[in-house]
């Protein structure tokens, strides 16, 4: 008997304890060039992931069996940091989506949602982390108008001048490139960077943001390297160019 052919789509594991909305979505998925699985729970999950591991998965945010998404995340992202993980939360709850990219997801998406906004998101972070190894940051990355020079820990613009950067400016960039196009929430960005200054009034990482805006950006009142994602945090985007 002939051997089956591999089936090399990308893997996205559905945790959602709701059986309907849970095959809806895996034959959407299936539909549009993923190879989906469905778990309800935690432990479903788990055993999943041991035998076939996701490129991707889903959570619902709350689940039976004494796991939430949040455990989930954190337990996905303690695996693997290429797995890509998309939290699914509850309309407008600002506190769970911040939670979820604090844990380790990836991005989140808000119930109800539109299949086709949510297939979007799933290619885009796929894309992401398809190019992780080619995008690995090299000793100079292009910020707005600035070079950042993750060796020599120094600025400089496009034509040389040098811009003199704080350690915990450079550490908060450095950050920045090293998750590009990922929402990272204040309170992780200034607990991974405080304990590099001590400096009173330098604390608050609005305040840091901005400085580093002035330094950075084309036009710092409308900033397109470092962007703000309404109820999460801030964001990195590399230049196109």
């Amino acid at each position: 008997m002939a051997a089956r052919p591999k089936d090399n789509r990308p893997h996205v594991i559905v945790v959602e304890d709701e059986q309907f909305q849970r095959e809806t979505l895996i034959d959407f998925l299936d539909d549009n060039g993923f190879r989906a699985s469905g778990v309800d729970s935690g432990v479903a999950l788990r055993k999943l992931v041991e035998k076939d591991p996701p490129a991707l998965a889903l959570l619902d945010l709350r689940l039976p069996g004494g796991e939430d998404g949040f455990a989930l995340a954190r337990f996905l992202r303690e695996r693997s940091r290429k797995t890509g993980i998309i939290m699914v939360t509850a309309s407008g709850d600002t506190v769970d989506q911040v939670v979820g990219l604090e844990t380790g997801a990836d991005d989140y998406i808000a119930k109800p949602y539109e299949p086709r906004a949510l297939l979007a998101r799933i290619k885009a972070l796929l894309r992401r982390a398809g190019g992780a190894t080619a995008a690995t940051p090299g000793p100079r990355m292009r910020i707005g108008k600035c070079l950042l020079d993750l060796q020599a820990r120094t600025m400089t613009t496009l034509d040389g001048q040098d811009v003199p950067l704080r350690a915990g400016e450079f550490e908060l960039l450095k950050l920045f490139v090293e998750n590009p196009n990922r929402p990272l929430s204040r309170d992780w960005l200034l607990e991974t960077t405080s304990h590099r200054e001590m400096e009173a009034f330098d604390r608050a990482i609005d305040i840091r943001i901005l400085r580093l805006r002035r330094k950075v950006e084309i036009d710092p009142a409308h900033p397109t390297s470092i962007r703000t994602v309404r109820s999460a945090g801030y964001m990195f985007v590399p230049p196109e160019d």
